[in-house]
């Protein structure tokens, strides 16, 4: 766009990331270096805490900003956030509120953040105990997905973010489902191309959905990319994040395809395909939280979920459900005692040698 400017840039850099990769931190160094005629690096790059920590204290969105502030960024400067997705949502939180929008780079460095959060317009934090209460809507200027991070994870971390191919395949890509099945194996075992193919494919049918669902703010009632995450977003705080994100994603998937089957709206069998993928995959379908009650002997807590579901968004109660492999169907209310029922088939299947 500007070939013969020379700009500044900012980098945020993950600690874990920077833990695992001791060089990083001098690697991008050396490259504004390389190129200095078109790059300003105007600090070292800067660590910041990644999961969730960083999302919940403001804390590090000030810490963030000032840097911004002291070496004065404008409009025309680039913040360039390298790490997890939690990490990129906390980056851009700050990219989009310094001078109403600074140009954001997005360097994701997990299967979850390539395949999902790094190429959509949301950034956040946590704020009152309640999951990115504070955020806003912001496309980033770019995104680079670079398969050598992938490579560095860990088995646990590159499993939890299969969860999203699974998720938008249910709801939006039957081909895509199927693809997954048949190359489950070779996702378990991380084989380069199968891992490079279902990033693509997940980032794919989530920047279409951004782009042509017709709602890319989310000012409507429905968001069916959160399709699984009513109960994911609450188990995650039940659990205090000891459950992964994708890990959540796996067990509302699960649950809601359960439910799906029995309100009438899938046919049964549907979500024994379902439920065995995700096994297949390395995922858990059961944690105790789910059969966790308020006050020990109250409503199921996961169910607080459906209402924080709908006060982050508002308007009417959406949850999206399946009609299909690679159909989603909205409904607008949940019938908790089929809740009640698929939480016990989830316990179940877990309990079966």
């Amino acid at each position: 766009m500007e070939p013969d400017r020379r700009h500044r840039c900012l980098v945020f850099l993950d600690d874990g990331l920077a833990a695992s990769r001791p060089g990083l931190s001098d690697e991008i160094a050396a490259y504004a270096r390389h190129h200095s005629g078109r790059i300003e690096l105007v600090a070292p790059p800067v660590p910041v805490p990644g999961g969730e920590v960083v999302k919940n204290d403001l804390h590090f969105v000030e810490r963030m900003q000032r840097l911004v502030f002291d070496h004065r960024l404008d409009r025309h400067s680039f913040v360039i956030a390298v790490g997890g997705g939690a990490m990129l949502d906390a980056v851009g939180l700050v990219a989009a509120t310094s001078h109403r929008g600074l140009r954001l780079i997005r360097v994701p460095t997990t299967v979850l953040a390539q395949n999902d959060s790094g190429v959509g317009v949301k950034n956040a934090v946590n704020l009152y105990e309640v999951k990115n209460f504070c955020g806003t809507f912001a496309p980033p200027f770019a995104v680079l997905n670079d398969a050598d991070f992938i490579a560095m994870l860990p088995p646990r971390e590159r499993i939890a973010g299969m969860a999203e191919a699974v998720k938008v395949a249910l709801i939006r890509d039957a081909d895509f489902f199927l693809w997954l099945e048949r190359h489950a194996d070779d996702l378990v075992l991380s084989e380069p191309a199968a891992m490079a193919w279902m990033i693509r494919r997940c980032a794919e049918l989530h920047m279409r959905q951004i782009a042509q669902g017709g709602d890319p703010f989310e000012t409507g009632s429905a968001r069916p990319l959160d399709f699984g995450h009513w109960a994911a977003h609450k188990l995650e705080a039940l659990t205090r994040h000891h459950l992964r994100h994708g890990e959540a994603v796996a067990i509302g998937i699960a649950l809601d395809a359960r439910y799906s089957v029995l309100a009438g709206l899938l046919a049964p069998g549907e979500e024994l395909r379902i439920a065995a993928l995700l096994e297949h995959l390395g995922f858990r379908l059961y944690h105790p939280a789910l059969t966790q009650r308020q006050g020990g002997d109250g409503p199921l807590a996961v169910l607080a979920g459906l209402r924080e579901f709908r006060e982050h968004l508002g308007g009417e109660l959406t949850v999206t459900l399946l009609a299909g492999i690679g159909r989603g169907i909205e409904v607008h209310a949940m019938d908790e005692a089929l809740v009640a029922a698929a939480i016990a088939w989830l316990q179940d299947r877990s309990a079966a040698p």
